[in-house]
């Protein structure tokens, strides 16, 4: 059984510090509280209680399980002093908490920063830099930036305030990148002046460079379009035309002008096939700043071309797109594997959602992708123009800014939607399943707490909102002077891009299952338990709507992809209501509105169930359904690819893509238990090694392929089919 240190780090659990400490506390000789059998007892209860929670148990918790053997045990006294020791070594160890965290990283021996983030890798000089930047500012945010009452609420799990790591800088979530002002217009390049490229692939490379621009100056994710690269391709097929032209001039040939065209179109096609290219491996390869490849989304939304020609252009572009990631990309074996980005998202709509339409051919590309490599994600046209209107009542269709956050709609001052250039300002997560548990199963107690953590989370907003107020435009010119985002002059303030809706700020939420379950007994899938889950998603809606009345700051709901912080979640409500079967009996907790990974359900019922709740999740949602390779059915992806169509806004297809460098498997790589915790060996071969392993899950609405921590690692083992 493994132990996680106060630094982060792990080691083996041993009984003998727990009989020691309490000895110490005990005193000797005729002052003795307790007898030393009755010590060893205690010591050996502990030991029992942790391997019963089946993960890595804190030094925290450890204790907290220690002092509540004392009081059992009646020694009063001894816990009191026990406490006091606690009490005395936490001051102590509180001018060197960052250092001991910050050396534990730089030695890999940091096992919660290693499982932070699952497309990072801690053992890099770059991602240990950005860890190393992160301990000091999320130090200064607790310390000096964040309310005390904030830090404590985030500290115990009621709250997640998002990104603390970065929250020292005036740096923003994520954004929509404006990437056809800054082709069209051009743009600025550390000091270099970038002009309107004169050909696709250098369109290509100049978005590459915009891409990892912009990663390094925001810590989210962000999204651009294929219809901004479109134009280019015509600009591609016109220079190609004068240069076959003049070759033939020079050979002095006379072929017929189909052939010319023959010939422009199948070099056309080579350089549309370089450009998408550099964007795949230029986006894999890069290394921004925070360590890790840009963390961008590539749109592929067929209507948003402006006329037919750019159409069928976009869709060249996009047919490449898919096909490239369809082959995927080589590890260091030379084995194609699957990528975690770009993430691609495909929409559906007319012309590609039935057989008999112009750009089916498409679709049957995108699910052949999905069935292998994960991605494309799916939203539907039809759904989305229904739910995302603007005030002159006109719906639209536009990408996410990342994996799920989603822009509310928006027109500018001349009444024209807008929807590039826009971002989002930052996320504070409330645990609604510690709502559900602290009421006691009394809703009317239930909804007064519930008044009090909208407050709590609004305030924790509002430092972020505060945090931004203010930022010059210098602070990143890429963002703010030279189009990804505006185009404001030297020396301007933001602040008028915080207000009327043109950014906006995420009150996310997770656990809506456990917290109804907790609460009526309930599950989302029951006619009580859904409407009661309807009836709270409203309510979160309700205070979004509230706030931005009062303060003109667009508010908005989102359904928190959580990563690390399901794990961090669920110790924390083990810890402060023990262990709940149905609730808190999971090392994770359910994402957003989702029905439980455990649930049998198939695919089209959970489907339509969660789109009633991704309906009242406007700030940003995403559902899936877990699938076995379909490599070999691709009708059947097809199948549920046209019922997201008619039914939900934005879903996406879960499968696996794996591969053993040691022997060549490539089925799925297996979770296995070992000693209490979870491990990833190859069925084959046997081989744990992570290192020699390439293992790509979907965890969050994106890939990831550096691992995960042990919560997460539970989720991932117990999920259940759904076709």
């Amino acid at each position: 059984m493994r132990i996680i240190k106060r630094n982060g780090s792990e080691e083996d659990f041993n009984i003998d510090k727990i009989i020691n400490a309490v000895k110490k506390a005990n005193g000797s000789g005729e002052h003795k509280f307790l007898t030393d059998e009755q010590i060893e007892d205690i010591a050996d209860y502990v030991e029992y209680k942790c391997n019963k929670i089946q993960r890595a148990v804190s030094v925290e918790e450890i204790q907290d399980m220690v002092e509540d053997q004392l009081m059992a045990k009646g020694a009063f006294e001894l816990a009191r002093r026990y406490v006091r020791y606690r009490y005395n070594r936490s001051l102590v160890r509180k001018a060197n908490t960052t250092d001991n965290r910050i050396l534990s990283l730089i030695e890999c021996n940091n096992e919660e920063v290693k499982q932070e983030n699952s497309n990072k890798n801690p053992t890099v000089n770059s991602v240990q830099r950005d860890y190393m930047a992160g301990e000091v500012s999320r130090d200064l945010t607790r310390r000096m930036l964040l309310p005390a009452d904030i830090v404590e609420a985030d500290k115990e799990g009621i709250i997640h305030f998002h990104d603390s790591d970065y929250f020292a800088q005036h740096m923003h979530n994520c954004d929509l990148v404006n990437l056809e002002d800054m082709l069209q217009n051009g743009t600025v390049i550390s000091d270099t002046l970038i002009e309107r490229p004169h050909s696709f692939s250098t369109a290509c490379n100049i978005a590459t460079q915009i891409i990892a621009q912009v990663a390094s100056n925001q810590y989210g994710g962000q999204s651009i379009s294929l219809a901004h690269l479109a134009p280019f391709v015509q600009v591609s097929r016109e220079k190609i035309r004068r240069e076959t032209l003049a070759e033939i001039e020079e050979l002095g040939v006379h072929p017929t002008e189909e052939k010319i065209n023959d010939i422009v179109e199948q070099r056309l096609r080579k350089e549309v096939n370089r450009g998408v290219q550099t964007i795949q491996y230029q986006v894999v390869t890069l290394l921004t700043t925070n360590g890790q490849a840009p963390f961008v989304t590539v749109f592929m939304y067929l209507n948003e071309a402006k006329n037919e020609q750019e159409k069928h252009d976009l869709a060249m572009i996009i047919e490449e797109t898919l096909k490239q990631r369809h082959k995927g990309v080589k590890n260091e074996k030379g084995v194609w594997i699957t990528p975690a980005f770009p993430k691609l998202i495909y929409v559906l709509e007319e012309d590609n959602i039935t057989e008999d339409s112009k750009y089916w051919y498409l679709t049957e590309l995108a699910a052949k992708c999905t069935a292998k490599r994960m991605v494309p994600d799916y939203i539907s046209e039809k759904v989305m123009l229904q739910s995302k209107i603007d005030k002159n009542g006109e719906g639209h269709c536009f990408t996410c800014m990342g994996c799920r956050s989603f822009l509310t709609p928006y027109v500018d001052e001349n009444g024209k939607p807008k929807y590039y250039g826009r971002f989002n300002q930052g996320v504070v997560t409330v645990n609604l399943i510690d709502i559900g548990l602290s009421a006691g199963k009394d809703l009317d107690k239930f909804w007064k707490i519930f008044d009090e953590r909208m407050e709590l989370c609004h305030r924790a907003l509002q430092c972020r909102h505060e945090r931004l107020t203010g930022t010059l435009s210098d602070a990143a010119p890429i963002l703010w002077q030279y189009g990804a985002l505006a185009r404001l002059k030297k020396g301007e303030k933001i602040d008028k891009l915080l207000h009327g809706g043109y950014s906006t700020l995420s009150l996310g939420y997770a656990g809506l299952w456990e917290c109804v379950y907790s609460l009526i007994g309930k599950k989302l899938t029951e006619k009580e338990g859904k409407e009661l889950g309807l009836e709270i998603m409203q309510k979160l809606n309700d205070y979004c709507a509230k706030w931005k009345e009062a303060e003109d700051i667009d508010y908005s709901l989102y359904g928190t992809p959580l990563e690390s912080t399901t794990y961090k979640f669920a110790r924390c409500l083990q810890k402060r209501f023990g262990i709940i079967k149905g609730v808190t009996d999971k090392n994770y907790i359910t994402n957003s509105y989702h029905v439980h990974v455990t649930e049998n359900i198939d695919a089209f019922s959970k489907l339509k169930l969660e789109s009633e709740f991704q309906a009242l999740s406007p700030g940003g949602a995403i559902s899936y359904v877990e699938v076995p390779n379909m490599q070999d059915n691709i009708p059947a992806v097809l199948q549920v690819i046209k019922f997201i169509y008619d039914n939900i806004m934005y879903a996406e297809l879960n499968t696996k893509s794996d591969y053993c460098q040691v022997c060549g498997y490539d089925g799925e790589i297996k979770i296995v238990h070992d000693d209490g915790k979870l491990v990833w060996e190859c069925p084959n071969c046997g081989n744990r090694d992570q290192d020699k392993m390439n293992v790509a899950r979907r965890t969050c609405g994106y890939i990831g392929t550096q691992f995960w921590n042990q919560g997460r690692t539970q989720e991932i083992e117990e999920r259940v089919l759904h076709l």
